[in-house]
Formats: structure tokens, sequence, C-alpha cells
């Protein structure tokens, strides 16, 4: 009897310890259960509304949880003002931006298959930047220039981290504004017809802003990222994220182009008028809004994909699980640890530091808000934000589908919002592990 006895106690403790290191499916629960307050929340809930009743949003959602577990999901407002359909919490949203860290972890997963190294010169690989040069010279008027050589490769970490020297189409500097739009260098949203591997090759032709490695510019380095892996995986951009990240992750309503039973989740755009009034967004510049709803053949790695609160939860998840989730191993936590460090040494991103895709909170961001050090975290052109916070557990979203949007202070208030509701700390030893 007493060996039956500790059988079945060592059986249970096992069980016990299992369920606690696998990392579980994230699922709704009350705040309390992981040191947190319902009632702060409700604060949470008003701001957010004071942003609809004001007019400044048509409608926002968000999503906070806390050690693996969901503590609120919501919508506010409408996804449709003048029919005044309320939006939706697993409305499809423009991700944009956000596409950034999907694609770095989708080239952290051919690294730990021995496919490169990330010191490797990108030319290794797409031949077209074997020889690159740097702006020396630029005349306005004519966007024409002169270069000086490059004094050495882009590697795939300078790719990996905005230190390749390359720029951004349409919200870059003035000069990689004018270069890119003279060659038709395509910034991922709404040019659905566009060739990923051409388009990567007339970039490669164009000089970069600087250096490769002396500073950091945001750039379309990821999309050049998106075709290496088409190029080392041989699958499309698209097909591998799909088998390799998304179907394994259960992030079902992850896309670049919505199949036709989800076109009706995407959420409306809306941008400003001179008064700053909320209006939808035109078709203007040659951007449908509805672009997510054509059929398309390019996968911008930086730009392009569409999703939800939850999906997008998931995957944070499993950066903070250290590369796992129900179950399924996407990246060993060696990998996850090296993403989530400094990979840009002394230079900045505002006050921040850069990773493997992600943007890092230091001391001093961390002094601002009340976000831990170390965080990880971006957002996407459309207004969609999110970060993670390992110190303290907690995962959130705030999305609107707006821009430009002059106010961004939305932003920061749910920084405040989301830690005010914390009543126990993780990072102090008093945080409950529900």
């Amino acid at each position: 009897m007493r060996l039956l006895i500790l059988f079945l106690c060592l059986s249970f403790s096992y069980a016990l310890q299992a369920q606690r290191i696998s990392p579980s499916v994230l699922q709704e629960a009350r705040p309390e259960t992981v040191g947190m307050s319902s009632e702060r929340l409700q604060r949470l809930d008003r701001v957010m509304q004071m942003y609809i009743d004001s007019g400044k949003q048509a409608g926002v959602a968000v999503l906070i949880a806390r050690n693996g577990k969901i503590v609120h999901h919501k919508a506010f407002g409408y996804d449709n003002l003048a029919k005044k359909t309320p939006l939706r919490r697993d409305g499809i949203f423009r991700i944009a931006s956000q596409t950034k860290a999907i694609t770095s972890m989708g080239v952290l997963m051919l690294y730990e298959e021995g496919k490169f190294l990330l010191d490797d010169p990108i030319s290794k690989y797409i031949p077209a930047f074997k020889t690159m040069t740097v702006l020396d010279k630029f005349n306005e008027k004519d966007s024409s220039f002169t270069t000086i050589p490059a004094k050495r490769d882009i590697t795939i970490r300078n790719l990996l981290t905005h230190t390749s020297g390359i720029g951004y189409p349409t919200i870059g500097t003035k000069e990689a504004n004018a270069i890119y739009a003279k060659y038709k260098i395509p910034s991922g949203i709404g040019t659905p017809n566009e060739n990923l591997a051409d388009a990567i090759d007339r970039l490669a032709k164009l000089p970069l802003l600087s250096q490769p490695g002396e500073r950091w510019t945001y750039s379309v380095s990821i999309d050049v990222l998106g075709r290496l892996i088409e190029v080392v995986s041989g699958q499309t951009l698209d097909q591998f994220l799909r088998t390799s990240l998304f179907e394994p992750l259960g992030m079902n309503d992850t896309f670049f182009y919505l199949p036709a039973p989800k076109h009706n989740r995407l959420t409306t755009l809306y941008t400003e008028d001179a008064s700053k009034k909320t209006i939808l967004y035109p078709a203007q510049g040659g951007l449908d809004p509805n672009y997510p709803n054509q059929p398309g053949t390019f996968y911008a790695g930086g730009a392009g994909l569409n999703s939800t609160l939850l999906d997008y939860a998931v995957f944070l998840q499993m950066v903070m699980n250290g590369g796992e989730y129900n179950g399924k191993r996407i990246l060993s936590p060696t990998t996850i640890k090296l993403a989530l460090m400094n990979q840009i040494g002394d230079l900045n991103v505002g006050a921040s530091k850069f990773g493997l895709g992600f943007s890092l909170s230091t001391a001093k961001s961390a002094a601002r808000l009340p976000v831990s050090e170390g965080a990880f975290e971006w957002g996407g052109y459309f207004g969609t934000n999110y970060w993670g916070d390992p110190k303290e557990g907690i995962v959130a979203l705030v999305y609107t589908q707006k821009v430009p949007n002059s106010f961004g202070d939305l932003n920061d208030k749910f920084r405040v919002m989301v830690y005010q509701a914390i009543t126990e700390l993780k990072s102090s030893g008093t945080g409950t592990e529900d």
C-alpha cells in the first residue's frame, strides 16, 4: 500500500511539473489569478472608450495576457462608423511592419537548421548584393546621385538589425524616397502583383544610405530576408511561414492575402481630414485599402501580413515561452535569448536598442513608461502596436486601423493602463503562477 501511495504521489508530482514546464495554449482567465486587478482594468476600458467617444478613433481592440493567461480581450467602437458596425475582437487587421518580427523568426529557424550563419554576407545567397555602393552626393532636382564603394559586405545580421545601410520607400529619408520611387522599389503594402525576387534584385543595384554596420536605419532589409528564406528553403515566403510557423502555432487567421471566406472580417481603414476628424481612408497614391482581399503573389517579409490580436498574441507567447507553444518547439530558448539581446552595440533606436527582429527597452526607455527593461516590441504603419515583457510575463497588443493618426498618445496610455492593473510583481518574486 505504501508503495502504491508513493507511486501515485510521484506520478502526480511529475504530471504537475510537466504541466508547468510545457507551455499551454493561451486561455482566458480572471485577472486576479495572475496578479492583476479586474477593477483596475476597467480604467483601461474607460480610457479606450474616451478615444471613441471623442472621435479620435473609430475603433480600438486590445489583448492583454499574463503568465500565458488572457486577462483582457476586448474591442471598442466601430469597424464601420457610417453603418455603426461594432469592431470585432476577432477582426483581421493590416499589421504591416509587425510582419518583420515573424519573418525574422523564420530566418532564425533556418539558421538553427545550419543553412547559414548570421555573419554570412547576403551576397552568398543573393548574388545581386555582391558589389555594393554607398550614396555620396544626391541631386534633389532629378534624383541623380554619385556613389562610393561599400567598405564591406552586408551580413544577414545587418539585415536583421536594420544596420545594412538600406532605407525605406515612401516613409524613409528624402534621398531614399526619391531614389526608390525612381527605380520602383515597393514598400510591400498594396503591391500584390510585384515579384519579390525581381524587386530585391533591383534594390541591390541601388546605393546604400550608409556603410553597412555603421548606422541604424529603418529599412526594407526584412524584405531582403524574406527573399533569403525563399532561396534557402526552396519555398515561397508564404508557403514557408504557413507550414513552419502559422500551422504549427495554430495561427489560422494570418495571411498575406485573405481567403474569400475571411474577407468580411477585414477591418475598415481610416484616416483624418484637415480638422483631424476620422474619415474613411481613400484609395490614394495607388493604395487600395482593401488590398488584403485581393489575390497576390508579392510576399513582403517586412510589411505584407494581416492578422488578428489572438494570432499575434500566440506568436508573442511563443517567444515569451522561449520558442515553444502548445507543445510545438519552434525555436530553441538559446536562439530566443540571442534574439532578445542588444545586437547593435553603441547604436540606438531612440532610447532603445535592437535585437534580431525586435526593439528592446533599456533602463532609459523603461524609466519613461512602466514597461520593464528588456521588453521586446514594435508596431505597424496602420496603427497597431505590441510588446512582450518577460520580467512581468506580459503580452499586450493594442490595434487601431488609422493612418495618419494625430492621437498616438493612445499607445502610451495603454501601456500605463496595463501596468497600473498589476497588483503583484512577478519580477520581485511575489507574482502568482496559476
